[in-house]
């Protein structure tokens, strides 16, 4: 098994019958910690999050080689955390957007429904970038890291972030690079082979790639429903807590009047 930091925090608030659980998964450079707002925001539900390899917690698990081993971490997080006889509403965020939906995919038993927000295609050819090429192993991975980090957050808080801090998050382009490598090698899941109810997201403010990803993704899983959260961009756990709650909340909804 392997060594993945993940936590479970309990309901904190009284609710009908077995606690609803949540399973939140982070996209790429950044950790469960992310989500501490979005669980505020359901506090009768068991939230269930982890670090996933090569990142914060989970540091010392190696980068993903393959993005079936992403899928299989998921499952090893689950079955970690059992939820008393019911299923899970999985959220992933970005490129965790893609893990949730191989999971589900494979198996759709363990899930009530599934939200996604802004889930990258890379495997797609008018993805921009294209695939990444032998020209991607010349460059330097934490030089990647912190670029990219830059561009999320800006230079004047990069630049403001504690020496040790910004050594970590450059030693985490290793797997920066491993996983944006293995997402693009292949479609990681058959959109048609998802069967429990979807929540396709994207921000008002996505870029176009983001745009065009959600209306193919929710296109293409049978009943998804594609959801834009106003003034919104691609932080929208951290800036739009309260809306990606709902939105796990309405998937609940949707999967419980299915099965009734």
């Amino acid at each position: 098994m392997t060594k993945l930091h993940m936590t479970i925090r309990p309901p904190r608030a009284p609710g009908p019958g077995v606690a609803p659980r949540a399973l939140l998964v982070h996209g790429t450079m950044d950790r469960s910690t992310s989500f501490t707002r979005i669980a505020q925001r359901l506090p009768e539900w068991t939230i269930v999050t982890y670090d996933r390899r090569g990142y914060a917690g989970s540091s010392a698990a190696a980068p993903s080689t393959h993005f079936g081993d992403q899928i299989n971490d998921l499952f090893e997080v689950l079955d970690a955390s059992p939820g008393d006889g019911r299923g899970v509403v999985a959220f992933g965020h970005s490129l965790g957007g893609d893990v949730v939906l191989g999971a589900v995919a494979q198996r759709p038993e363990l899930f009530d429904g599934a939200v996604v927000y802004e889930a990258p295609a890379s495997w797609e050819p008018w993805w921009p970038g294209g695939r990444p090429d032998s020209s991607w192993d010349q460059r330097d991975p934490g030089d990647l890291a912190e670029g990219f980090m830059r561009q999320v957050i800006g230079d004047h808080i990069w630049e403001r972030l504690p020496v040790a801090t910004r050594l970590q998050r450059r030693a985490e382009g290793q797997t920066m690079l491993a996983e944006i490598k293995a997402l693009a090698a292949e479609r990681p899941f058959d959109p048609g082979a998802i069967t429990v109810p979807v929540l396709v997201a994207r921000g008002a403010l996505a870029d176009q790639r983001h745009v065009r990803s959600a209306d193919v993704l929710a296109a293409a899983i049978p009943g998804a429903e594609l959801v834009v959260v106003d003034e919104a961009d691609h932080g929208a756990h951290l800036s739009h807590p309260t809306e990606l709650a709902e939105l796990l909340r309405r998937c609940l909804a949707r999967a419980e009047e299915l099965s009734s």
